[in-house]
């Protein structure tokens, strides 16, 4: 598999959502999202915890480390020792999240996957998104259905604290966060190649900008030499 520059910089930026996590839990979900959590494991953040989703801790190669049966993950996820790097079918401004199912919850247009473990998580501990694809029809202003937890509700729920945070959105384009005093989406860093008019074109909802201004908007970086060897390494591209 020989990964695209922009998918490089996506799996970066996903890696860079673990930094500073220390020894947790990662959960991540989807192809690339697995691919950046193997990365930061790999590189800067040597204590993550990966498991294979059955019953294994391993390493980022897929080599069983240690036992962990699946009932002990909801010890973890309690505990809020766990980040999970969820998709979403939509997430608003304040990082609510759907995938329960489009339109009209009484009469839906689609039923997705629903609600899952996404209350769950976004009340217990670290929750993120990727986006593979930036659209206004997944990054939306209101969610048909709040599956998983954003700021304005958490607050409204009283379930803000330490274990309540949505650290980011991870998009094809860019990076959301939501480092506001109330809550909503700060535009974090475009990625290589992308202005923010397109961005701001392709998005559902206002967003406040991280920097100085619109021409100060942070780059997500691209992987190092290192980085890129690791990434050849785990994905068998060259």
């Amino acid at each position: 598999m020989s990964l695209t520059a922009r998918q490089r910089v996506c799996a970066v930026a996903l890696a860079e959502l673990f930094r500073g996590d220390g020894e947790i839990m990662a959960s991540p979900m989807g192809p690339l999202p697995a691919l950046g959590a193997k990365l930061a494991k790999a590189t800067f953040e040597p204590a993550l915890v990966l498991t294979d989703g059955v019953a294994s801790v391993v390493d980022p190669d897929g080599a069983t480390e240690s036992w962990m049966p699946y009932r002990a993950v909801f010890d973890v996820l309690w505990s809020g020792r766990r980040h999970v790097l969820m998709g979403a079918s939509q997430v608003d401004r304040f990082g609510n999240q759907n995938i329960a199912c489009l339109g009209d919850p009484a009469r839906p247009k689609v039923q997705l996957l629903g609600f899952r473990g996404a209350p769950g998580n976004t009340i217990n501990h670290t929750t993120s998104y990727w986006i593979p694809k930036h659209s206004k029809r997944a990054l939306v202003e209101r969610v048909d259905v709040v599956s998983g937890v954003g700021y304005d509700r958490a607050a409204a729920l009283g379930a803000a604290g330490r274990f309540h945070e949505i650290r980011a959105v991870v998009t094809d384009l860019c990076v959301f966060d939501f480092k506001t005093p109330d809550g909503s989406a700060r535009l974090k860093s475009l990625h290589p190649g992308v202005s923010l008019e397109a961005v701001q074109e392709s998005t559902g909802f206002q967003f406040s900008l991280a920097g100085a201004g619109p021409d100060a908007i942070p780059v997500s970086r691209s992987p190092t030499p290192a980085e890129d060897a690791v990434l050849d390494r785990l994905t068998g591209g060259a």
